[in-house]
């Protein structure tokens, strides 16, 4: 999203999007699981996590098709409510980064595995304020955490990926309070699902898809929409 809406369909935009997507995979793959996880809940429920990583269409993409997930949402977070709008968060001054809220089912899905894929194949940890071809603060890579468990497992999971050496860089990723979010318009949501020959969204956002399906093969289903 650089810049404007618009600008996704240029040629230049989907040439560099090329360029910069097929590096987006910096991982050692497999990505570990994390060590520090929350128990599997003995009853049905529903916890919510917020990820933002580059442009939101691509991150929720990958999430609404995670078995567990019973839903998402693309929005903003990290600044006011009065700024969160795509013409103003686009113009890179607000605070704000794309975000999408995950509501889980705890009894089906951990928060520790939602990190792994978040870290494993919606977006590049390592790269600051940029995912592919999108550039700028809003496309940041960070984990906006509900409680302290969740802050504790994340800055655990972190630790233990850069102890390793999963990536062939430093993880940038911030760990910060959710202190807001906003949902963002309504032709941001399921983008990804409604205009599949998008250039962009076949460059960038299917590949994520795929990975997710092969190195996620137990946790993949397929979204059909709401």
């Amino acid at each position: 999203m650089t810049g404007s809406f618009a600008r996704r369909s240029t040629i230049f935009t989907i040439l560099i999007g090329f360029v910069f997507c097929l590096g987006c995979s910096a991982a050692k793959t497999p990505v570990p699981a994390a060590k520090m996880d929350a128990a599997l809940a003995q009853k049905p429920g529903k916890q919510t996590a917020v990820f933002a990583g580059g442009c939101f269409w691509g991150t929720q993409s990958v999430f609404e098709r995670v078995k567990g997930v019973l839903a998402t949402t693309a929005g903003y977070a990290g600044g006011s409510a009065a700024t969160a709008t795509y013409a103003q968060v686009t113009q890179e001054n607000t605070g704000h980064a794309e975000s999408v809220r995950v509501v889980y089912d705890p009894s089906k899905i951990t928060y520790g595995q939602l990190l792994r894929i978040f870290f494993s194949v919606a977006h590049d940890p390592t790269e600051l304020n940029r995912q592919g071809p999108d550039v700028g603060s809003s496309y940041r890579s960070v984990i906006l955490y509900t409680n302290p468990e969740q802050e504790r497992i994340s800055k655990a999971y972190i630790a233990q990926l850069d102890a390793a050496k999963v990536f062939p860089k430093a993880i940038v990723t911030q760990v910060v309070p959710l202190e807001g979010f906003y949902t963002a318009e309504a032709y941001h949501q399921d983008y990804a699902l409604h205009n599949p020959d998008n250039p962009y969204i076949q460059i960038c956002d299917r590949p994520k898809i795929e990975a997710l399906k092969k190195e996620f093969p137990d946790l993949f289903q397929d979204y059909k929409g709401k």
